[in-house]
């Protein structure tokens, strides 16, 4: 499919990376989503907390949220489209990822960027509990890693399944954790490894048989984080191995339902690779989506409506007249 010319064009301030990427994860607000959570069982035992908004008209159509590392389902940018999609008569729900609702999950492994089993629970549960007709996926950064994986190492899916929207995704993890440890993305890691240590010690009060204190203490960076704790709890190797086997990149050129990927080309989080212009262009349901800003997530809009959200909207409205 030719690659997608974008019509988003940032307000002047936003046209720096940075900024659009700071303003719309620490600054933006989202008023008027109210969320029921409801919560599933897992094969292992574990649970997942979904958070359901609903269209004022009873509708059949759904689209599924997913956050990104250190997200939850209350975060702007899936309050965001959440909004927008109930007032077009969609219902949304917007997922919490294991240990990310509030409430610590039950097994010592939690997420990762690879985690399709999971998501393929969520849309078993929805497809055999509920009632709708049209089912999308609208993921966001690792959210939307996972999204891309799950359309691309899967043939067959439920007929309910019908598209995907991948935003400011790191498709190839590697790169993406290069991308993050150098000295323009400092604060961003710092924070998130901020975040994930605190969720870490909680763990190894629990599971002290499998991580020890000295295993946290030795933990300085994002990458000794998916070396130490992601990639053995999730059973991979090291963080290489977990990086190689969970980027959606190696999927792409398999992907059979209509997907759009919006990554900015001011993203600082996304190496060479996360523009995968080549598979796009050789695979006729993959659109790929490259605006010269926006950020991480930052597609600001002055109407309070982000580009990515009406994007969404709209590429799964065109998806019908095809």
């Amino acid at each position: 499919m030719p690659i997608v010319t974008s019509k988003y064009r940032a307000p002047h301030l936003f046209k720096n990376g940075h900024v659009a990427t700071v303003y719309s994860g620490l600054f933006r607000t989202v008023k008027g989503v109210d969320q029921e959570r409801e919560r599933i069982t897992l094969s292992d035992g574990d649970f997942l907390d979904l958070d359901w908004s609903f269209s004022k008209e009873k509708s059949n159509k759904l689209i599924i949220l997913l956050h990104g590392l250190e997200g939850n389902a209350q975060r702007p940018y899936l309050l965001g489209p959440a909004k927008l999609f109930n007032r077009n008569n969609y219902d949304a729900v917007c997922v919490n990822f294991r240990g990310c609702s509030g409430v610590p999950n039950l097994k010592y492994k939690s997420y990762h960027s690879g985690a399709t089993h999971d998501l393929e629970q969520i849309i078993h549960h929805i497809v055999q509990n509920k009632n709708y007709d049209e089912i999308h996926i609208n993921g966001f950064s690792l959210g939307a890693n996972i999204t891309l994986k799950y359309f691309g190492e899967r043939q067959e899916f439920p007929p309910q399944v019908k598209s995907a929207i991948a935003v400011s995704v790191p498709c190839y993890l590697s790169g993406s954790a290069r991308e993050l440890h150098t000295f323009k993305n400092v604060l961003y890691a710092n924070r998130f490894k901020k975040h994930l240590l605190g969720r870490l010690k909680e763990k190894q009060t629990r599971f002290p048989d499998q991580i020890s204190k000295a295993d946290v203490k030795s933990i300085r960076t994002l990458y000794d984080f998916d070396d130490v704790y992601t990639s053995k709890a999730h059973g991979f190797r090291d963080a290489e191995d977990y990086y190689a086997k969970c980027s959606s990149l190696q999927f792409l050129s398999h992907i059979k339902l209509p997907t759009l990927i919006l990554n900015a080309k001011n993203d600082s989080f996304l190496s060479e690779e996360c523009f995968p212009y080549e598979i796009a262009d050789k695979n006729a349901n993959l659109f790929l989506e490259v605006p010269n800003h926006g950020g991480h997530v930052g597609f600001y809009e002055p109407d309070s409506v982000y580009y990515n959200e009406s994007r969404a909207l709209n590429f799964i409205e065109e998806l019908k007249h095809l």
